[in-house]
Formats: C-alpha cells, sequence, structure tokens
C-alpha cells in the first residue's frame, strides 16, 4: 500500500520516436492513484515528437530537475533504439533505480532498460518480437503480458502498458482500487483479432516480420554495441 502523507512520485520517460500509447496506458491508470505524481521527464522542456510524428508530447521537468521518484517507467517505440544509446538518459535511470521502490518498462522500453544495466538476473518481458533480445541484457526472457521480479516490472507489447498499470496500481493501493480504476476508465477489450503471436495466425506473423527486416537488423547493430557497454555489474 502507498503512503498517502506524502506524494508517490512517478516518472515516465520520454524520447523522440516513442509509441505514445505505451506511455498514456500506464498514464491513464497511474494518475488515478491515490496520492501520485505523474512527472514526464525528458533532458529538455521542449516537445518531443511520438513515433506517429503529428502527436506531440511536452515534458513537464528534466532531468536534472526531477525530484527523487518512488517509480520510474520507459515506454518503447522505434525511438528505443536510439534510447539505448543515450548517456543522459541511461545515466538518469541508473541514478533513479536505487531508491526506487519499482523501476518498470512497457514493450521495448525493456530494451532500454537492459541497455542501461538494470535487467541483469531479472525476469523480464517486452514486446514479442524483441522478446529474445533481451537475453543480451542479461535478462530472463518471459512470455506473459505483465511479468513481476522483485522492484522490476515489465509488460508486453503497447497495450500491456494498461495491464501493467492496473497490476501496479493494485500493489501501490490495494486491489479495490485497482478495480475502481479499470471500471472508470472502462477497460474490457473484446478485440476482433488475434492480437498475439499464438492468436493472429502465421500468414499474419510472417507478413509483420518480413515488413521489419531491416529494423529488426537495426535492432542487431544497436544491441551488440549497447551490450558492450553495459558497466560492469
Amino acid at each position: 500500500m502507498s503512503d498517502h502523507s506524502k506524494p508517490l512520485q512517478i516518472g515516465f520517460v520520454l524520447f523522440p520516436a516513442l509509441t505514445q500509447l505505451d506511455l498514456t496506458g500506464p498514464w491513464e491508470v497511474l494518475i488515478r492513484v491515490p496520492g501520485a505524481q505523474c512527472h514526464l521527464l525528458h533532458h529538455e522542456l521542449s516537445p518531443v515528437r511520438s513515433e506517429s510524428g503529428g502527436l506531440t508530447i511536452l515534458p513537464t521537468t528534466t532531468y536534472a530537475d526531477c525530484p527523487p521518484l518512488d517509480m520510474v517507467i520507459v515506454p518503447g517505440g522505434p525511438g528505443h533504439l536510439n534510447a539505448m544509446e543515450d548517456e543522459r538518459l541511461l545515466t538518469f535511470l541508473r541514478n533513479q533505480a536505487p531508491r526506487c521502490r519499482y523501476v518498470m518498462a512497457v514493450c521495448t522500453g525493456a530494451l532500454v532498460l537492459g541497455a542501461a544495466g538494470l535487467l541483469r538476473g531479472y525476469r523480464a518481458t517486452t514486446h514479442w518480437m524483441s522478446l529474445e533480445r533481451l537475453a543480451a541484457f542479461g535478462a530472463t526472457p518471459v512470455n506473459q503480458r505483465v511479468v513481476f521480479d522483485r522492484d522490476r516490472v515489465t509488460g508486453g507489447g503497447v497495450t500491456a502498458g494498461i495491464d501493467f498499470g492496473l497490476a501496479i496500481a493494485a500493489e501501490l493501493a490495494g486491489e479495490d482500487v485497482a478495480r475502481a480504476i479499470q471500471l472508470q476508465i472502462e477497460y474490457e477489450p473484446k478485440p476482433p483479432y488475434g492480437g498475439s503471436p499464438d492468436t493472429a495466425g502465421p500468414e499474419t506473423v510472417a507478413r509483420l516480420r518480413a515488413a521489419s527486416g531491416a529494423y529488426r537488423s537495426r535492432m542487431e547493430e544497436v544491441d551488440g554495441r549497447a551490450a558492450a557497454k553495459i558497466p560492469p555489474a
């Protein structure tokens, strides 16, 4: 349960070309937790353009001015590859992590945590197309929607951020509060098609893999460089 005598400081990291739902999904849940004070974090206060291009997000504070956080959350998106080599961001995460109650990521944000050396020895999940990449950063890949391992919490691809947020809300404020938040945002998905590799059908999976060939090649290059730079344990 959270201590309502002081605000619960939750930081959401921003970087260019993030997938906005990775961030706004858990934001819409956690901003409703009693006592939560949520921050949008970047190295400067200029608007950050999301993956879609037309949507920008305005940071509320900088890394330098950020208060000590109880929780930090890293979203994913195509921009995670540049984020994995952004020393300002990686240093910020390394500095905040020891005092955080939870260090968290949604989707490929888990690879940013990995590049910061914060998933070594932890079980973790991420987007299905990047799941096996976690091993290069000392993590054990787990094919689940949400994975808790001590003070590390990771969510699968994009929409898993809402499930992730509700699971954290229950940890912080109890199941009754989490249930009320879920009802408030009317979260009861009934997707028209399969949304995982197990349910989408092999042809759809194959098409998506084929279309992402160049992106996956860049992943391999960045993973190699980032894994080589992780500080010693």
